[in-house]
């Protein structure tokens, strides 16, 4: 009998444990402060980025997750690209640009 209860304590310690580890953050989640300040970065690229008089009229979709910016999207040549890079990067918060831009 004495077996039984050490044997079901430490089913029931495991379970729990497995139950606690499924509760901790992941890498793709984010706390409500870095939401905040990743959708201020991405209005402040989307910003830089209209102001550029050569940028304006291109498709370019930004995005950010943890200060990383990705810019998507169409672009007229590879020098179009390349600025638009150079907008983003200079924007106050963003550690890096991922550029994922095609030319049409």
């Amino acid at each position: 009998m004495n077996t039984y209860v050490r044997l079901f304590s430490v089913f029931l310690l495991a379970f729990a444990l497995i139950g606690l580890a499924a509760c901790s953050p992941t890498e793709t989640r984010q706390a409500p402060g870095e939401y905040v300040d990743d959708s201020v970065i991405t209005t402040k690229v989307k910003a830089a980025i209209f102001n550029d008089p050569d940028l304006k009229v291109m498709e370019i979709s930004v995005e950010t997750f943890r200060g990383e910016v990705q810019l998507s999207g169409f672009v007229s040549s590879r020098a179009a690209a390349d600025r638009a890079v150079a907008v983003a990067r200079a924007v106050d918060g963003v550690k890096s640009v991922k550029d994922d831009m095609q030319i049409k």
